[in-house]
């Protein structure tokens, strides 16, 4: 089951998606049991940014039938404070550390893949160029002509593997992809999330008995945000298939895995790793449940 992914050897197959499984906070849930049993072959952070972060206001969160709309909006520290106070304990975690940055320009992403390349807990660097939620990092990602300038300005900065994330929502994804591969990144990873939206009930449960019912609203606190989960993965299969096809360096998939069934249809279309991401809100240890049975 071990994998070589730009020259990291994983255990297997499996990792996570970015802010989709936090595990300092695992950590203190579970203790050191996580250590011996931890769901992933690597890890990958929550998007730093430079600035700290609040996030959007909320509501942040809509379940559909088949998936979830999340309006999170990047909360973090700060690049300062993560590698001072996060960075220190994520290193001790049993796997490589990939760290996902976000800027919203070039000078931005920069600074962040420099701070990174000085750091030996990080073993690689993510780019999210395809977030959603920030309407900087959909531009970038979306134009494959800016995102190779992007990428080729910073892969001289770094000598770690550079991951390029991916957006879905743009008319032609391979061309990013071989864009990004352009560039100078050694793997790229898809899919992010689809944009999509929510409206309050027709009858708001908080509605005064005998009330009018409200007019339609906007339910998510940053207005719109992105869908995740089963609802997207047959659009995650055809875009990886397409990117596989395409490029010559590696290809991270990931996009409503539920299952090693879900997680083998991505490996045979040309993905050199899975990403869980939904599905560890469910079951926190969906990622080692589903490397388990690939294993078998």
């Amino acid at each position: 089951m071990s994998v070589e992914f730009c020259g990291l050897e994983l255990a297997h197959p499996i990792i996570n998606g970015s802010g989709t499984f936090d595990a300092l906070a695992a950590r203190q849930a579970f203790g050191e049991a996580l250590d011996g049993e931890f769901p992933f072959a690597a890890y990958v952070s929550k998007t730093i940014t430079l600035e700290p972060r609040a996030g959007n206001p909320p509501p942040r969160l809509w379940e559909t039938p088949a998936g979830l709309v999340n309006s999170i909006g990047l909360p973090n520290k700060g690049l300062a404070a993560y590698l001072a106070v996060d960075l220190p304990e994520l290193a001790t975690l049993p796997v490589p550390l990939i760290t996902n940055v976000m800027g919203s320009t070039a000078a931005e992403i920069t600074q962040l893949v420099e701070a990174c390349d000085v750091r030996v807990e990080i073993a690689a660097v993510e780019l999210n160029v395809s977030c959603p939620n920030v309407r900087t990092g959909l531009d970038i990602g979306a134009d494959p002509r800016q995102l190779e300038e992007v990428v080729r300005t910073v892969r001289g900065k770094t000598g770690k593997p550079l991951i390029v994330k991916l957006t879905p929502n743009t008319a032609d994804v391979v061309a990013c992809a071989l864009a990004a591969q352009a560039g100078g990144a050694d793997a790229v990873s898809l899919i992010n999330t689809l944009r999509a939206t929510a409206f309050t009930p027709r009858v708001s449960p908080l509605a005064t008995a005998g009330a009018p019912a409200e007019s339609p609203r906007r339910w998510l606190g940053g207005g719109s945000g992105g869908l995740s989960g089963p609802a997207i993965r047959a659009v995650a299969l055809a875009q990886v298939a397409a990117v596989a096809e395409r490029v010559a360096i590696h290809t991270i998939g990931m996009g409503g895995v539920q299952s090693a069934a879900h997680a083998r249809d991505l490996l045979d279309v040309g993905a050199t790793l899975v990403a869980v991401g939904t599905e560890s809100f469910r079951d926190p240890t969906a990622g080692s449940r589903i490397a388990w049975e690939l294993d078998r």
